[in-house]
């Protein structure tokens, strides 16, 4: 992640103001200065920022894919989530990354629904038209959980970034799905904490105290969510779809996830990056396809004919 993208993960007016990427040199300043001082505080500060996701303007093509979409606002304990339904059919869930939404991914919603599926999205906790406030992998998961619960047998799970982190604890905690699609997936809490604290100048200590303090209230350890280490654990067949650019979440994660996880299979693009690799027509067409045909096999859908302009499985590589 590039610094212009960290610093708008942050929530100050330093942060919000036009000339935060001149203050960056400041904050680190002042945050290496803190980390010596007071490390304490500087860790609670470190936690807030970091479990305080990003709430960005939604852009006119989310607003557009959500007016033909069923709101359907719930709880999830004490967290109100804001859910949206297309079409009719077996479900697919999409699940959004860090500082994302479910509109995000809103390119999914017409092919998938066209090949007669249902499809399911939601704004985590902290995210979009959700409630505000911090948020935790664990409440991601739990809602990704409680969604899934409302819509029945998933016939499929298409999740982006760390929503991929947080899908694959649900799949792992029980939830069933018949093929899963990762997207630009996180492999672990620890490495984008290490960019997290580097990126704002927090010392190696700070970061431990975050960790300790972010653990501590979720009551789990961070390895918890570590896919790697979950997978050999998960059966459902899994597509891995990466660019080999992506800046914030390396291509490598992908890869060990594609290895970890038996049976899966990878997908590598070339200058999508993390968020345009949500709207590629290639990319789509290959999840559907992937979708499909997984479904197809378990018998829970008629297969739709294919059409070969848009069944590019074989550009999978099975690694």
């Amino acid at each position: 992640m590039t610094d212009a993208e960290y610093i708008a993960m942050q929530k100050s007016t330093i942060v919000r103001s036009s000339k935060a990427p001149r203050l960056l040199p400041l904050v680190r300043a002042a945050n290496r200065a803190l980390s010596w001082l007071a490390p304490e505080l500087a860790a609670r500060a470190a936690e807030r920022q970091f479990l305080t996701p990003p709430r960005p303007r939604r852009p006119r093509a989310e607003i557009e894919v959500l007016r033909a979409a069923r709101a359907r606002p719930m709880h999830v304990g004490t967290r109100r989530i804001e859910t949206w339904v297309w079409g009719t059919g077996p479900s697919v869930l999409l699940v959004h990354g860090w500082g994302g939404r479910g509109a995000q991914l809103g390119a999914f919603v017409e092919p998938l629904v066209a090949r007669g599926f249902s499809v399911v999205t939601f704004d985590a906790p902290g995210h979009g038209a959700s409630d505000d406030g911090s948020v935790t992998i664990p409440e991601m998961t739990e809602g990704i959980l409680a969604v899934a619960a409302a819509r029945g047998p998933l016939a499929g799970l298409i999740a982006h970034s760390v929503g991929a982190t947080a899908a694959t604890r649900a799949l792992y905690e029980g939830l069933d799905a018949t093929a899963v699609v990762l997207v630009g997936p996180a492999a672990d809490l620890v490495t984008p904490s290490v960019r997290f604290t580097t990126a704002l100048g927090y010392s190696p200590a700070v970061r431990e105290r975050m960790r300790g303090r972010i653990e501590a209230r979720v009551g789990r350890s961070w390895s918890a969510f570590d896919v790697v280490a979950l997978a050999p654990s998960i059966e459902a067949p899994l597509l891995v779809v990466h660019d080999v650019g992506d800046s914030e979440v390396p291509w490598h994660a992908g890869l060990a996830i594609t290895r970890a996880w038996r049976g899966a299979a990878l997908l590598t693009t070339d200058g999508l990056g993390h968020r345009r690799i949500l709207r590629d027509p290639d990319v789509v067409a290959a999840t559907v396809a992937f979708v499909n045909a997984r479904t197809a096999e378990r018998g829970l859908r008629a297969s739709a004919s294919e059409d070969p302009q848009q069944t590019p499985l074989e550009l999978l590589m099975a690694v």
